[in-house]
């Protein structure tokens, strides 16, 4: 299967220059699955990294612009790939020079990152993501405005505007500021910012819903709402709530406080109450549901990034995983210590190595 035509969307070569550690490398792909195997530190997630920021934001780690630059040269760092999109191939480009924030070109001109969004879809999972049913909020709002993004690229932009009118506020309020005047149009963008955010989350889950519903998958149902977003007129509850808010220092309502929660449908259990594989179950068959709800819209799977799933399920539900990426027909680029983990893909899987020399990582086909 090797030199097999790629179809639908797919990196089809990728390069990294300084990029964590990784000085340089090419990597060539040919639409499979792909199977990157090697030790722990061999700078296996560093690849699926790289591929995370092809999307808007900080990518899987979420890390700052300045700490992905390779140590200790600290020279910047640059990635570009070949992307087959949605209807037409792009050349992508993303980088940062030291103390600058992250660049993209798209096709030879530059862009926004939000325009990633436009062109690609990328959708991961890391074992961080592991503890999500059972952490605090903050973590399932992100796991669920990454997917809401998928869905609606200029969700972003609503979450940045809702931010800064929310920080502006917090502002008066720890300044102890009580002119109305001040506060009337700050609650008046986040109220418009926030019932755009609100509406994209619920289209969302809804989207969610219907993609597990339809499928008859090895991966259990979950069933999904949002809480804590219950104010109708946002300004005038943001209004009502400033003699509080001004107690705490911070605006304590909002989209901002919003809870994704989730049921094992088929036992009826909230997932914190699931056994830790029920748990990772749940956020595979969401990962999936996500990835057949974009299949649906654009008639291409996402880019899938799965980092160490494979340790993590049995025998059986590894097969029944890979078969669902096959039968998406999505490029996964997947990681593992032991080329074994991936046997049951058999030859529909491109593998890379990765080892690790002074630093430096290697990668070998």
């Amino acid at each position: 299967m090797k030199g097999m035509s790629v179809s639908g969307l797919a990196i089809t070569t990728l390069t990294l220059s300084h990029f964590r550690s990784h000085k340089a490398a090419r990597l060539v792909f040919d639409g499979r699955p792909v199977a990157i195997v090697g030790p722990n530190g061999a700078g296996k997630t560093n690849i699926l990294e790289a591929v995370s920021l092809l999307s808007p934001g900080r990518g899987l780690r979420r890390a700052a612009a300045e700490d992905i630059a390779r140590k200790p040269e600290a020279l910047g760092w640059k990635i570009s790939a070949d992307l087959r999109g949605f209807g037409a191939d792009h050349q992508v480009e993303t980088w940062a020079e030291p103390s600058e924030s992250r660049a993209v070109r798209i096709d030879g001109k530059l862009a926004t990152q939000t325009a990633l969004g436009r062109i690609a879809r990328v959708l991961w999972l890391v074992p961080a993501m592991d503890r999500l049913w059972i952490e605090a909020a903050e973590g399932r709002r992100r796991f669920l405005d990454r997917m809401t993004l998928s869905f609606s690229p200029d969700h972003a932009e609503a979450v940045l505007a809702y931010e800064k009118a929310m920080r502006d506020r917090n502002r008066l309020l720890k300044d102890q500021i009580s002119d109305a005047h001040w506060y009337g149009a700050l609650e008046s963008q986040m109220a418009s910012a926030g019932a755009q955010i609100t509406a994209n989350r619920q289209a969302a889950l809804a989207r969610l819903q219907t993609a597990q519903q339809d499928a008859e998958t090895a991966f259990p149902r979950a069933d999904l709402t949002l809480t804590g977003e219950d104010a109708v007129d946002l300004a005038a509850a943001l209004a009502e709530s400033r003699r509080r808010d001004m107690a705490a220092g911070r605006s304590l309502i909002g989209p901002h406080r919003a809870d994704m929660q989730a049921i094992f449908a088929a036992k009826a259990t909230p997932a914190e109450q699931c056994s830790t594989g029920e748990q990772k179950a749940l956020l595979i068959s969401l990962i999936l549901a996500n990835a057949r709800a974009l299949s649906a819209d654009f008639g291409s799977a996402p880019i899938l990034l799965l980092d160490e799933v494979a340790a993590h399920l049995d025998t059986a539900r590894r097969a029944a995983l890979y078969d669902e990426i096959c039968a998406l027909g999505a490029q996964a680029l997947m990681t593992g210590t032991e080329a074994t983990l991936f046997d049951s893909l058999g030859p529909r899987a491109q593998t890379l190595h990765i080892s690790e020399t002074n630093g430096t990582s290697q990668v070998s086909t």
